[in-house]
């Protein structure tokens, strides 16, 4: 079977499809073949039929911690986004809800369930396969500390439970990005507590959040992982880099840590003020900056 027989069972396959319609960032060159699955029994065949055709496969999910650059990515994009039932079982604390679930909303299910820990997510605006395939974290909180198992698919077209221990989860790192499994769903562990406080504390990390970071614009969050004893924003605007320009990328005016779409920006406008910042942060402090923002895709020819 190929791939685009697979319209004919009703899974929505689209071509040559450019990727900036859905990142964060509004950039990215196109898919070559684009497909949002509805539920696992049809990603389960889109993975079967990718290896089948030895047909490359990306899997994304809300693109709001990525770049895609701007020559687009080669063989199936799978994006999960309508994948994104949240169900919580107030019995056992826990909130279980599938890749392509908003984290923002994981949080909100938790909050009326009358389950706390999943607060500091309430603004990041990934989905909840991507805040376990990063690790996401705000303001002292982070998704391993929430994780109870994680249901994977694997590249062999397997299904895979992992437990909390097994997803060897690090700073901004979980075991996925190694292995390559795709993310289906999270169990998320948590506790009781008031839905009211639990309001209260998500409305004031969205405070901070909206008086901190350049929500107005286009952009990916946070471009660079902290250095060990550094904070990043810091030390671009000590080194003169906040406000700095290449094409329609700037470096924010409100906060330095991240790169905002101010006017038609590409993904290589991102990439060289990125790698710009580099460059200048280890001339000036000698310190290496390493990306947060997954980048993804080939090289425009």
């Amino acid at each position: 079977m190929r791939l685009m027989d697979l319209k004919d069972k009703d899974i929505n396959i689209q071509e040559n499809v450019p990727l900036s319609k859905f990142t964060f960032t509004k950039t990215g060159g196109p898919a070559e073949y684009l497909a949002f699955p509805k539920n696992i029994e049809e990603l389960k065949e889109l993975v079967k039929v990718t290896k089948d055709n030895n047909l490359p496969l990306t899997v994304i999910g809300n693109a709001s911690n990525l770049i895609i650059r701007d020559g687009g990515i080669d063989g199936l994009v799978v994006i999960l986004t309508e994948m994104k039932t949240i169900t919580a079982d107030p019995e056992s604390k826990t909130v279980t809800a599938m890749a392509g679930a908003r984290i923002i909303d994981t949080s909100e299910v938790a909050c009326q369930a009358g389950l706390s820990g999943l607060e500091f997510a309430a603004g990041i605006p990934g989905s909840v396969g991507g805040a376990v395939f990063m690790n996401a974290g705000a303001y002292g909180g982070e998704t391993e500390y929430v994780i109870k198992s994680v249901d994977v698919l694997t590249r062999d077209d397997e299904f895979k439970t992992y437990t909390h221990d097994e997803m060897e989860f690090d700073y901004r790192h979980s075991i996925v990005q190694d292995t390559g499994d795709i993310v289906l769903s999270a169990t998320f562990g948590l506790v009781e507590d008031d839905s009211l406080a639990i309001k209260d504390r998500m409305e004031y990390f969205n405070g901070l959040r909206r008086a901190k970071q350049p929500l107005e614009y286009p952009s990916c969050g946070s471009v660079f992982k902290r250095p060990t004893g550094h904070y990043v924003g810091p030390m671009i605007i000590k080194a003169g880099l906040q406000g700095k320009s290449i094409g329609g990328a700037q470096v924010s005016m409100k906060h330095a840590g991240f790169i905002v779409n101010v006017g038609n920006a590409t993904a290589t406008n991102y990439l060289d003020l990125i790698h710009l910042i580099q460059k200048t942060i280890k001339e000036k402090f000698d310190v290496e900056l390493h990306t947060e923002v997954r980048i993804i895709g080939k090289e425009k020819d």
